[in-house]
């Protein structure tokens, strides 16, 4: 303070010239701030929401991508992850990018059966049941992938990179659902229409519930079992509200990362090159790493008191024989697009 009344007294004794000359120089001195300050601000962001912990697989993928993207452009593109459905929920992601109300989000690809029915070619009971039969049709420009990416991009929506989820179990409680006579008469959490035909027609009933409500769904007894991939029951905690998994692999689970295509086409060559590098990372990263993430989801889950259990070849043909119309509906639903990517599956 005493400061102060000193340097004003000088002010007033030196006068008016001195004065101005003091406000210029200030005025000079903040204008150089905000300008150095603005140096180091990004020159694009892209928001991403993920309806997942940050901690999930699918998370930390993201937080690959973020680091090569900011560190390839120096900063000047600044990637902002939304985790934990902060945003918006799985169901509302597709809608939410297409309009542009955020530049980029991850979904799973069956929330895009609405506009492309087709998507659910992965949900037709046991036809993708290797790994090698997944890695071919998830080939960026495949004969699967490439002609859902394309339909997708009607949706106002472009496809960064595809996200592996494995195989889809089934999570009970107090018995597994290791055959169709096991399904019969339960509730269960399914997160497509596709999955909640094979229950319906294994003898369930099929109740949709999004990822992060199905904690809920289970500590309540909305439903009595449920679908999921392992890498959930870690990431969500899931055995602390179920018992068993019954290893079934009767889907595969792919998400999508897309960003707003109107947003995509603003950027510069160079930037769509810097985030589409850094999307092939991320997707070859976590497709490279799948096996060792379900692998340690399973000893996570064993190790907190979960059973895991194998259904017999028999009780695998008695899945098939039981789901078949399940292939019917989607033929009839998937129009031309289905029955191109049938055929193009059927030669894997």
């Amino acid at each position: 303070m005493n400061l102060c009344r000193l340097i004003f007294t000088k002010i007033e004794k030196r006068g008016s010239i001195e004065m101005n000359k003091l406000l210029t120089t200030l005025a000079a001195g903040s204008v150089a701030l905000l300008m150095s300050a603005s140096a180091f601000a990004a020159d694009v962001t892209m928001r991403i929401s993920l309806q997942l912990p940050m901690k999930s697989h699918l998370g930390q993928n993201l937080q690959l991508f973020k680091k090569e993207v900011e560190a390839k452009s120096n900063g000047n593109i600044e990637v902002q992850i939304y985790d934990s459905a902060q945003l918006y929920k799985d169901k509302e992601v597709p809608a939410a990018v297409g309009s542009g109300a955020i530049e980029a989000g991850v979904a799973s690809l069956t929330r895009y059966v609405g506009d492309v029915p087709a998507v659910d070619i992965f949900y037709q009971p046991f036809l993708f049941n290797s790994e090698e039969k997944v890695r071919k049709a998830v080939a960026k420009g495949s004969a699967i992938r490439g002609p859902i990416d394309k339909a997708i991009e009607g949706t106002g929506s472009t496809v960064l990179w595809w996200q592996a989820y494995g195989g889809a179990i089934m999570l009970s409680k107090g018995g597994p659902i290791a055959n169709p006579d096991d399904m019969k008469g339960k509730k269960v959490r399914v997160f497509g229409k596709t999955l909640g035909q094979f229950v319906e027609a294994t003898g369930g009933a099929a109740t949709l519930v999004s990822g992060s409500e199905q904690y809920l769904a289970y500590q309540r007894g909305t439903v009595d079992a449920g679908m999921t991939g392992v890498s959930g029951v870690k990431s969500r905690k899931l055995y602390e509200v179920m018992d068993t998994i019954t290893i079934t692999n009767h889907a595969d689970i792919e998400f999508i990362v897309v960003v707003n295509s109107k947003w995509w086409d603003k950027l510069t060559d160079g930037q769509r090159k810097i985030i589409g590098d850094a999307a092939g990372v991320a997707e070859a990263h976590v497709r490279n790493y799948i096996a060792e993430i379900e692998a340690d989801a399973y000893k996570v889950a064993k190790e907190n008191g979960m059973k895991v259990v194998t259904p017999s070849d028999a009780d695998i043909r008695a899945f098939k024989a039981a789901s078949s119309s399940v292939y019917e509906q989607y033929k009839a639903k998937a129009g031309p697009l289905g029955a191109q990517l049938l055929e193009a599956a059927s030669k894997l």
